[in-house]
């Protein structure tokens, strides 16, 4: 088969686009590959391509290119949805050259992977191709006035995947989509090209994104308890983003500067993890927690915060890491101080994540893509048949409301009481 994923940017660092790379290298085994990148920023992706992966970029907004002076460049996109984060980041001419893509395509799947890309896959994409929304985000962190603009365009596609069972769950109570797969699979995370720790450094790692959502300033509070009843261990923390000063004006706050290190970004981030002991992660939420998978992938034992969705189901509490109250910056010393105390705890935990991870090998999830591409393809009658049938009772619904509410309008006309003549 053809597949085809939309992503915002190939050529740039995110989860998301180091999954969608990671799932297009595994397909690649068995099916022709092709990565649409919306924009280019510079020469060469920063993530390594599986060389069997085409990319295609569609807008090059490199300095000095065609394309920037494009006079469409400078117009604001119209198809591309208002309602998602990232529409300044979008132009007519996007919107135009996603159009003139998916009506040349020849593709037998497309696959997008936020939500302003699967609406114009929902707008554009040929209905011969099995046409499958991603999300990377959880359903709550999407604004109303967007869920209302995704609920309408969902319903033309084939299916909608989530990273987790949880989210997946909220997605079908909260917006129904009659004949419309909901599902969760969770992305790939390789095994690392690195040996896993031997436990023998005392460093705690962390990583992400600096923004508020991660809560590293939590994770920075609960470490100044650990600093100082087990002064020889430290924190580095990899990421970059908007809070990097204010992080650092808190560790010198703190006194943490000998024991808290702001390391910047790093890809591969496993080739840092395995030289930790403990990873840490104090988010408010995790649509997935890419990093929590990452770190048990080189045998370390990471602590989190029992924040929706992804934690839960992926750490398995007590046996290959711990969960923690959200929030809670003094459980998350407690728990971090327990096993750097217990080493023998720490190591036998390290072994479970080792082996616990291995369900996230690409070959696992690769089988559950497969089986679903499988399914949707013969379902397909069935399910536009549930499509249209689903139509016709939000139709009835409606001329019902219309009714009821002008057979009130009408009644409380009558029942009103005659203005006494003057």
């Amino acid at each position: 088969m053809k597949i085809v994923f939309l992503l915002h940017n190939a050529y740039a660092i995110g989860g998301t686009v180091r999954t969608t790379l990671n799932l297009a290298a595994a397909l690649a085994d068995r099916h022709e590959v092709a990565v649409v990148s919306m924009g280019r920023h510079r020469e060469t992706p920063r993530f390594a391509v599986d060389p069997r992966v085409r990319i295609v970029p569609l807008v090059d907004g490199r300095i000095g290119s065609a394309d920037a002076q494009d006079p469409r460049w400078a117009e604001p996109a119209r198809a591309f949805p208002a309602t998602d984060k990232r529409h300044h980041q979008y132009s007519l001419l996007h919107d135009v050259r996603v159009q003139e893509y998916l009506a040349g395509s020849d593709a037998d799947v497309v696959i997008g992977t936020r939500p302003g890309l699967n609406v114009y896959l929902a707008r554009f994409g040929q209905r011969r191709a099995l046409r499958i929304a991603q999300e990377h985000l959880r359903y709550d962190a999407h604004s109303k006035k967007l869920r209302r603009e995704l609920a309408r365009h969902y319903r033309m596609l084939d299916a909608v995947i989530t990273t987790t069972e949880a989210d997946a769950a909220v997605y079908r109570a909260r917006m129904p989509l009659p004949g419309v797969r909901v599902l969760a699979i969770p992305n790939i995370v390789p095994a690392p090209a690195v040996p896993p720790a031997d436990h023998s450094a005392k460093v705690i790692a962390a990583a992400g994104r600096l923004v508020p959502g991660k809560r590293f300033d939590l994770l920075i509070e609960g470490f100044a308890s650990v600093a100082a009843k087990r002064p020889d261990w430290c924190l580095r923390i990899y990421g970059g983003g908007a809070e990097r000063d204010r992080l650092q004006q808190l560790i010198q706050a703190r006194a943490l500067d000998a024991h808290v290190t702001l390391m910047g970004a790093r890809s591969p981030i496993e080739a840092e993890f395995a030289q930790a002991s403990l990873v840490a992660s104090a988010s408010d939420a995790e649509s997935f927690g890419m990093t929590l998978v990452e770190a048990m992938r080189c045998g370390v034992p990471v602590v989190s915060t029992d924040c929706p969705l992804g934690p839960a189901e992926i750490i398995q509490d007590g046996v290959d890491g711990r969960l923690v109250p959200q929030g809670d910056a003094k459980a998350l010393a407690q728990t971090l101080l327990q096993l750097i105390d217990d080493e023998p705890a720490r190591r036998a935990m390290g072994a479970a994540a080792l082996a616990g991870a291995r369900r996230f090998d690409p070959d696992h999830i690769l089988r559950r893509y497969e089986l679903l591409l499988t399914e949707l393809r013969t379902s397909r009658h069935r399910r536009a048949w549930q499509r249209m049938k689903g139509r016709a009772t939000g139709h009835s619904r409606t001329l019902l409301r219309r009714v009821r509410t002008a057979v009130h309008v009408r009644t409380a006309a009558h029942d009103r009481p005659a203005r006494p003549a003057r």
